[in-house]
């Protein structure tokens, strides 16, 4: 079988920590999406990581990890990571990398950042990990797949016949030097030899996976506001963020995913751009202290380390997110971290040219929505590392059961703290 665990949001919901703890159950974990522009952050045994490229399946040697064809393979920041991981007394996991995926190149990193210069203060926010290019020429057909590295007269062709559209682009558009072929054939070479050991066929691995009865994860990055057609657009990213984009990207039957489980908050964040639209954003002292108290160390990007945008718990747009993914069951993280709070904010509605509504909008109507909100008590004490759900403060409990009745799914984890063990199991009231 194969479960999917997806963000309901904005990304940075805690989705690392959720594949880590149902991996030791499972057999295969695949990335199907995304890049190196957004990290998840684990932490065990082991230690304390932050996952960019690397499944967060890495941690037990039983798993196969996958890199599907779907990701924007950045192979100089896999295989910095694979050592930054065995560096730290991690046994080498056992990953396939799709032999169908396709390399980010350097140039995408410097065309990303050329890009947000020029556009100045109208800047999308980009991590500038040149997921928006590399998505670009992967769909205009310009791009490489690992297999060509193993082909020099087709690697070479490609590579100069992109090369001759991206320097007419950099001289002519952005004013910055050419790029020099010969060298980038020579590092292409190089990676070539990184990913050896790991390159293969992907899409017959996982369907006699499939055929074995074995159970695959398929871990996706950033959450549903993130999708370039179902989230915020234009402020996205640039690959699909959905479960459904993982019978593509890893890729699996569609009629194998029985099980999504998308993971939320119990409060917002945002890593975005400051244009973004953030309806329950929290400002002034009140969003500092949270975003101090926020995460594992506060809420802090763990790709770029920028201070990530905080709010209050959004059941407008995470019922949203929730019905777009096909959520059949919601982990809900964080819990812990309100514990100092009197009184507990949600928003249950947008007010928008005077008519509140539940539904959430387009981007247009979404840059005009006003929260409204409802105030729940809170309980006031400090829960981290509670393992029985039962054993939690009445106010908490009838907190997670309003939010469970407003997004309309199942919550069936809540997190007490970001260690692996720091979980409590809860009877769904829905």
């Amino acid at each position: 079988m194969v479960k999917a665990i997806v963000g309901a949001n904005w990304g940075d919901e805690g989705k690392g920590k959720i594949t880590d703890m149902l991996a030791e159950t499972s057999d295969v974990v695949v990335r199907f999406q995304g890049g190196a522009n957004a990290g998840h952050t684990i932490i065990n045994r082991y230690g304390r990581f932050a996952l960019h490229i690397l499944p967060s399946g890495i941690f037990y040697p039983h798993i196969t990890n996958v890199i599907g064809n779907g990701v924007a393979l950045d192979a100089r920041k896999l295989a910095g990571e694979l050592q930054a991981v065995t560096g730290q007394g991690i046994p080498a996991p056992n990953l396939l990398v799709s032999e169908r995926a396709q390399l980010l190149m350097p140039y995408h990193i410097l065309q990303d950042g050329y890009e947000e210069e020029r556009l100045g203060g109208r800047a999308f926010g980009s991590t500038k990990s040149g997921i928006a290019p590399f998505y670009s020429d992967k769909y205009a057909k310009t791009g490489i797949q690992v297999c060509d590295l193993f082909d020099e007269d087709r690697l070479r062709d490609r590579l100069f016949r992109a090369v001759e559209l991206k320097n007419v682009l950099f001289e002519h558009l952005y004013h910055k030097p050419p790029l020099d072929g010969e060298a980038l054939f020579r590092e292409l070479l190089e990676l070539r030899e990184l990913l050896r050991p790991y390159v293969g066929n992907a899409v017959v691995f996982l369907h006699e996976a499939l055929k074995a009865g074995k159970t695959i994860l398929l871990e996706g990055q950033l959450g549903s506001m993130k999708d370039p057609d179902l989230g915020i657009f234009p402020l996205t990213t640039s690959s699909h963020t959905l479960a459904g984009f993982g019978c593509v990207g890893a890729p699996v039957p569609p009629t194998a995913i029985e099980d999504v489980i998308c993971v939320t908050k119990a409060y917002s964040s945002d890593v975005g751009a400051s244009s973004e639209p953030f309806v329950s954003e929290v400002t002034g002292a009140a969003g500092d202290e949270l975003r101090r108290r926020g995460g594992d160390k506060g809420e802090f990007g763990a790709t770029t380390g920028r201070p990530r945008r905080v709010g209050w718990f959004d059941a407008v747009a995470t019922r949203y997110g929730c019905m777009v993914q096909g959520a059949t069951q919601v982990a809900l993280t964080c819990l812990d971290v309100l514990g100092y709070l009197d009184e507990i904010p949600v928003c249950t509605g947008y007010e928008i040219d005077g008519q509140v509504t539940d539904l959430f909008p387009t981007t247009p109507q979404l840059m005009k929505a006003k929260p409204v909100f409802t105030t729940l008590p809170g309980w006031k004490s400090d829960i981290r590392g509670c393992t029985d759900y039962d054993s939690l403060p009445e106010n908490a409990r009838r907190y997670v059961d309003f939010l469970e009745e407003h997004i309309g799914v199942p919550i069936t984890l809540v997190s007490t703290g970001p260690k692996r063990e720091e979980i409590t199991h809860r009877i769904p009231r829905i």
